[in-house]
């Protein structure tokens, strides 16, 4: 095979993986472009650019063009059939636009929720694996921990917390919860369910990993001078954290979707907006496709987000992640 047919199937295919990526970093821009002016409009700004709930673009607009288009496909007969389907778009956006505010304050409290949960949970994965890995008594109260918490539905974990031990009426005392830009109660006890919930499988992630590390770097660390701690901080935990990475990347999916369960005991997350807007309208299957779109939107942007994360930390040598073999 010549040069030339080498350089001209390249360029065949490089050209389609550009086209995705470019596709891809627009449609990243324009969602997230969307919500973070939407966030700082209504609050930040308290409504300076677009009055606050209301959406950038007039409902009545939308809804204009589906009903000129569903006029024209009705004299148009059977071959006003296309024209009647994307009439249905436009009518879906028109329903849609209306409810695009409130889903996007909804979207801000399931990043909250996912953002601190995951932060918080890893904090106390950590030391759970380590105890898990390294630990004699230790490793069997870390072992007792993950196995009650995976053992048992995410949801009966929440309402035990909100309801059954009193941690509501506790946290509602609290200075400043619920005043302001400050989340109430239920908010912070999702946070805490999970938080909980999310450490138990972290930890079992870190602690696979962190076996896949060889245990004679351990040794090797112990033999010049370093403490058991002292080694597994510095020579273990870089290195496992670093494997542990695409799991800890599919509980972060999981966690963005596992948010819309915190609707139950109350959160107005991104769920239940879209769940309370569509039994105010009956438009069930307007708002759950769009709620759908929206957690879409951020599962999308955090395997990205984890993907390039993975590629920047990976050890050199090791793995099949794009730029480890540098």
């Amino acid at each position: 095979m010549s040069d030339a047919t080498r350089r001209a199937r390249a360029r065949a295919y490089w050209r389609p993986n550009e086209l995705r990526q470019w596709l891809g970093v627009a449609a990243a821009a324009l969602f997230w472009g969307w919500l973070l002016f939407r966030w700082a409009n209504d609050w930040l700004l308290d409504g300076a650019v677009i009055s606050s709930g209301q959406p950038l673009i007039p409902a009545s607009t939308f809804a204009s063009v589906a009903e000129s288009m569903a006029a024209t496909a009705d004299a148009l007969g059977v071959l006003g059939w296309p024209l009647a389907q994307l009439g249905g778009l436009f009518s879906f956006l028109a329903t849609g636009a209306s409810a695009l505010p409130a889903l996007a304050q909804g979207a801000w409290l399931t990043v909250l929720l996912t953002v601190t949960s995951i932060v918080f949970g890893f904090v106390l994965a950590v030391p759970l694996a380590v105890m898990r890995v390294y630990g004699d008594r230790t490793a069997w109260l870390s072992l007792g921990y993950t196995e009650l918490i995976r053992g048992t539905p995410l949801l009966a974990q929440l309402f035990v917390l909100y309801y059954g031990m009193g941690l509501s009426s506790w946290i509602r005392e609290l200075p400043l919860v619920g005043v302001g830009f400050v989340p109430g109660q239920a908010v912070w006890i999702a946070i805490i369910g999970f938080t909980i919930n999310g450490s138990a499988y972290q930890s079992e992630y870190i602690r696979a990993a962190i076996e896949s590390v060889d245990s004679g770097q351990l040794t090797a660390a112990r033999a010049v001078g370093m403490s058991k701690l002292t080694g597994i901080r510095y020579v273990v935990l870089p290195q496992g954290l670093r494997y542990a990475i695409p799991g800890w990347s599919n509980e972060l999916v999981y966690l963005i979707k596992y948010s819309s369960l915190a609707a139950f005991i109350t959160v107005p997350e991104l769920f239940e907006r879209a769940d309370a807007i569509a039994s105010e309208t009956f438009e069930f299957t307007t708002m759950y496709a769009l709620a759908a779109l929206l957690y879409l939107g951020l599962v999308l942007s955090a395997s990205k987000l984890m993907s390039v994360v993975e590629q920047r930390v990976a050890i050199p040598g090791l793995g099949n992640v794009e730029g480890r073999e540098g």
